[in-house]
């Protein structure tokens, strides 16, 4: 099978590259190298392997000379993490929402029909709640008073009881909170929108937190394991917000890449997206993920500071059920040797600390 991968030469990107060439298939990467996520502005050594093209995905003349002769498209190019403030919208609505609409443009005018694309828990927004009086409720927006007094979990919208946290399905309507939770969710309203009026079929990999070597260091674009790794490399403690009880659902790229080529292999009814987790099937909490990574790193440990950002969740603990029935995936790499080995893998420091 010949590939295209869009942000090919990225942390995630990369591994599923790797993984296609070793199960012989033959990936294409493309890859703008923006500056947040390449330590270099060449290709790392690693894409030697492979055909790289240093190109960007809203180029519609390279993307529809690369889709020639190709037989599917794992589009893992996007802007990721919190960023710094809403000053950031314009480049994740260019890069994840423009970006995806000229791809899937130029996949209807060269005829492929296979898309999977890389998507995010972040859709969902608060996890899945219950209340003990209510069942399974919407949970209402966290007070300021409650997050100042160290009162951490949402409320029912009904009763104002605390609410307990249940399993994320992909059934679960997405409530995004963030400028890149909005534009993920809109790459899968276009690509749900393309695959009805084209016959073509999508996967969209709900990635929980992705973490494992070639991660990008030292950026507000980079996820809280990679934040947590780079500051105990400094010598400095892990800060952890809130009390470091939020649950989450930290998953290994070389699974994130298994699950990608799994999905590429797999057979979907034309005309439809179906999202999937892709995640551990073992949460952690924040506060435990500091503390693993703090003794693996033989660092000191993590400073608990409380307080939370505006767009931070409280608990999204993934269903993976519905990977185990479509695809066949289970992840592989447990928590504990995951993160031992990824207090000494490389990670990259990028050029700067803002898009490119």
């Amino acid at each position: 099978m010949r590939v295209l991968v869009t942000g090919g030469a990225g942390f995630i990107g990369s591994h599923i590259a790797d993984l296609l060439t070793r199960s012989g298939h033959e990936p294409v990467l493309l890859d703008a190298l923006v500056a947040t996520a390449h330590s270099s502005p060449e290709p790392p050594g690693y894409t030697g392997a492979h055909r790289f093209v240093h190109g960007d995905v809203t180029d519609a003349g390279l993307l529809r000379e690369l889709l020639s002769g190709v037989d599917a498209v794992c589009h893992q190019a996007a802007v990721v993490g919190h960023g710094v403030d809403p000053s950031d919208a314009p480049r994740y609505a260019r890069d994840n929402d423009y970006g995806t609409a000229v791809l899937l443009a130029a996949m209807h005018e060269t005829g492929v029909r296979r898309l999977v694309l890389a998507s995010s828990m972040v859709v969902y927004g608060e996890g899945r709640y219950a209340c003990p009086a209510h069942g399974i409720v919407a949970p209402s927006p966290r007070r300021r008073s409650d997050v100042d007094a160290g009162r951490y979990d949402p409320r029912c919208p009904e009763c104002a009881t605390m609410l307990e946290p249940r399993l994320v399905g992909e059934d679960t309507p997405p409530r995004p909170r963030s400028t890149y939770a909005a534009t993920k969710l809109a790459q899968e309203h276009l690509a749900a929108a393309w695959a009805r009026q084209t016959e073509g079929t999508v996967w969209a990999l709900r990635y929980h937190n992705v973490y494992g070597p070639r991660m990008p260091a030292n950026t507000p674009y980079a996820g809280v394991a990679s934040l947590f790794r780079s500051a105990l490399h400094r010598g400095e403690a892990p800060t952890v917000l809130e009390d470091g009880r939020q649950r989450r659902d930290f998953v290994h790229v070389h699974d994130v890449a298994r699950a990608n080529v799994l999905a590429l292999r797999a057979d979907l009814e034309p005309g439809t997206l179906t999202p999937v987790n892709i995640c551990s099937g073992e949460p952690h909490t924040v506060g435990e993920l500091a503390s693993e990574l703090a003794r693996a790193c033989s660092g000191p440990r993590p400073r608990i500071v409380g307080g939370a950002r505006p767009a931070d969740v409280r608990h999204v603990v993934a269903d993976p059920a519905r990977a185990v029935e479509l695809l066949g995936f289970t992840a592989t790499t447990s928590f504990a040797d995951g993160i031992a080995g990824f207090a000494q893998a490389n990670l990259r420091d990028p050029l700067a600390s803002s898009p490119a």
